[in-house]
């Protein structure tokens, strides 16, 4: 089991959407990576910058660098622990904690709304991370 956000959680992460294949099949075409940033509040006392390289259905790259201007990324989704943590269990649509702007994007918003069934599908491979919580 890996904290969640952590080094060792990202690449459980990594190995969960390399593994799942209605993730591969939904972004074969897609190319982009992101930061994932949980904001300073409740558990987490310090933002946490969460690094993914997606390309063509693999997860080529996570890390979790302290810098948040290590990479120049093509989006940042940010969010508090406790939208991630709703996200990471599906409880929560990652699109739809955009536009009910409880997580914040930048980057092209036409470009993910092609992608929807990739983003639940990395969704899902959250839900195949043994994951320990930070509540």
């Amino acid at each position: 089991m890996a904290k969640f956000f952590t080094q060792e959680w990202g690449d459980l992460y990594k190995e969960a959407i390399n593994s799942n294949k209605a993730y591969e099949e939904a972004a074969k075409t897609w190319e982009g990576d992101f930061y994932f940033i949980m904001e300073a509040g409740g558990p987490v006392k310090e933002p946490v910058y969460m690094y993914i390289d997606l390309y063509h259905g693999k997860c080529r790259k996570i890390e979790s660098p302290t810098a948040p201007d290590k990479y120049k990324t093509e989006f940042k989704m940010s969010a508090s622990y406790p939208v991630w943590k709703r996200i990471a269990t599906k409880e929560l649509d990652p699109i739809k904690a955009m536009i009910i702007r409880q997580a914040k994007l930048s980057g092209n918003m036409a470009k993910i709304m092609r992608y929807v069934k990739a983003a639940n599908e990395l969704t899902t491979s959250t839900t195949r991370v043994p994951t320990e919580w930070l509540d």
